[in-house]
């Protein structure tokens, strides 16, 4: 796992440094007449992450040139309290300069079976494709205490090696089903980026990043970018037993 590390004093500076990245990411893509295609992950990094791209970044990112999908999605409600396209809605999305054509999302109250089918469809046909696999630009990860990441879950690893594109993960504990990015297509990226913060991260971040044997049990450790970049973007407490 070739990464590089980035580690800043809050959360909220880890948020900003990942807004810089995409607003470079997507300047660099309108110049070429491109989309940048991102896929996005819920959690309260993110939450922080998307407040300030709407509150300060409005006229900084070319938002026409920007691709929103998800990682993956709760099976609720998109008005749910659970739903991670509800608080990026909330959040971002029901911001006037976000085209609404240029929003993906995955629909967490369709039969969840059908979703992941009708979503794999989705991204063969709006992503373009390399390794048999669709390509995002960059996809955004969170971590749980865990070590799971998107919706794969240690009881589940066999979602990291799955040939399809999308599937339906499960929480161990409630049962509730998730549509989720499997690993080939996560790690089929150009580039891979986990948010991460927070002390209570801080064990399973230092077995992950020095390769502990522990660490073969969390999603987590298996992603990587096949031909591209995975980056940490760490908080000081996330990084505190590097």
């Amino acid at each position: 796992m070739n990464h590089e590390i980035h580690i800043y004093e809050n959360a909220e500076e880890v948020s900003r440094s990942v807004a810089e990245l995409i607003k470079n990411k997507a300047v660099t893509a309108a110049t070429e007449g491109k989309h940048l295609n991102l896929a996005i992950s819920g959690g309260n990094t993110p939450k922080m992450l998307f407040s300030l791209m709407a509150e300060e970044y409005s006229k900084l990112i070319p938002w026409k040139t920007l691709r929103i999908f998800w990682v993956d999605e709760r099976c609720v409600e998109p008005t749910d309290a659970e739903s991670n396209f509800g608080m990026t809605y909330d959040t971002l999305l029901r911001q006037p300069f976000i085209p609404a054509e240029n929003v993906f999302r995955m629909k967490g109250e369709d039969i969840p079976e059908n979703e992941a089918i009708r979503y794999q469809k989705l991204l063969w046909e709006e992503l373009p494709v390399k390794n048999s696999f669709p390509v995002f630009d960059l996809i955004l990860l969170g971590m749980g205490d865990d070590g799971h990441t998107a919706s794969i879950f240690p009881d589940n690893l066999a979602l990291l090696e799955s040939e399809n594109v999308v599937e339906v993960g499960v929480l161990p504990l409630t049962k509730q089903k998730r549509i989720t990015l499997t690993g080939k297509t996560i790690n089929n990226a150009e580039q891979v980026v986990f948010l991460i913060t927070g002390a209570n991260k801080a064990e399973i971040i230092k077995q992950i990043i020095h390769k502990e044997d522990i660490a073969g049990k969390y999603p987590a450790y298996y992603i990587h970018s096949v031909s591209g970049k995975l980056d940490f973007y760490l908080d000081k407490a996330a990084s505190t037993q590097l």
